[in-house]
């Protein structure tokens, strides 16, 4: 049985793995990114250009974009050369962009008008979880596309659920941002104490990590800080936009998010300290210097 044809939109940091992933088992593959450079790699390797989002669509049996902000996304999908321009009856479109759950549900009924069938898709777990196939990737829509999509999914991922109707995918991933983003505040003040207090920091990691405050970015994150690498795994201006999206979503909710509007200001700061192109962990170098 053939493979379905897969144009893949976004070739950032996470979308190059991503989408080398289902070249290397076997996906005719389609790509367009807005820097055409950043495809050329996969291009090599047996991918085919496309100039427009809509041309990629055109003839693709699953497209999949994971882009920057909502309005990339929109632009994306309803643009001039957006996918809806000529994406065809019986398609399947999944945005693994961490989005507005808004957008999601109006994709899907864009694309149910057009007899085409949407995920919302976002994903957790960085740049390392990319390049290794082990993201954590939260869906929402109907049954039958998650069924479709599944094999997909799983050469991208190991965490994989479907948590209900268009847009709960999103929601789950602002709970995932949510979570980080009260962690990295707590990290980077733990972090900073230690340095104060005269310990080694490396060594307090090696105690603290496998106790009850671990979690993945301590483990991950908090030693290439101490390395002083705020290389990307995921900018921190894409997080704030995360962060914009969840409190603009616990508003319409009537929810208050004291302590993620807090983690939203230093990182606000930290953007306009400079930071806005660095990993999320450089909020780290914010408290070792003072700055918070």
């Amino acid at each position: 049985m053939s493979k379905e044809r897969i144009a893949f939109i976004g070739i950032g940091v996470m979308g190059r793995s991503m989408a080398g992933h289902l070249l290397d088992a076997g996906y005719p593959l389609s790509v367009y990114n807005r820097t055409k450079s950043k495809t050329d790699d996969l291009v090599a390797r047996g991918a085919e250009w496309k100039d427009s989002p809509s041309e990629a669509a055109a003839d693709a049996d699953v497209v999949i974009t994971i882009v920057g902000f909502p309005k990339d996304v929109e632009e994306t999908y309803f643009g001039e050369s957006g996918i809806f321009k000529t994406i065809q009856s019986g398609a399947l479109v999944i945005d693994m962009t961490t989005s507005s759950p808004l957008l999601a549900k109006r994709i899907a009924e864009e694309g149910a008008k057009q007899g085409v069938t949407s995920l919302d898709a976002p994903v957790s777990g960085g740049d390392l979880g990319a390049r290794e196939a082990r993201l954590s990737i939260m869906i929402g829509g109907e049954k039958s596309a998650f069924e479709r999509a599944k094999p997909i999914f799983e050469i991208m991922g190991k965490n994989i659920q479907l948590q209900g109707p268009a847009g709960s995918g999103q929601h789950t991933k602002m709970c995932n941002q949510i979570a980080i983003a009260g962690g990295m505040v707590a990290i980077g003040e733990a972090l900073a104490y230690a340095k104060k207090s005269g310990l080694d920091p490396k060594q307090v990691l090696a105690s603290i990590e496998t106790g009850a405050a671990g979690s993945w970015s301590l483990t991950n994150l908090a030693p290439r800080a101490l390395d002083d690498n705020y290389a990307p795994g995921f900018f921190v201006k894409h997080f704030i936009k995360d962060m914009g999206i969840a409190i603009e979503s616990a508003e319409e909710m009537g929810l208050k998010l004291p302590g993620l509007s807090l983690a939203k200001s230093l990182y606000d700061r930290l953007a306009a300290d400079g930071g806005a192109d660095d990993g999320t962990h450089a909020l780290f170098r914010f408290y070792f210097e003072g700055k918070q």
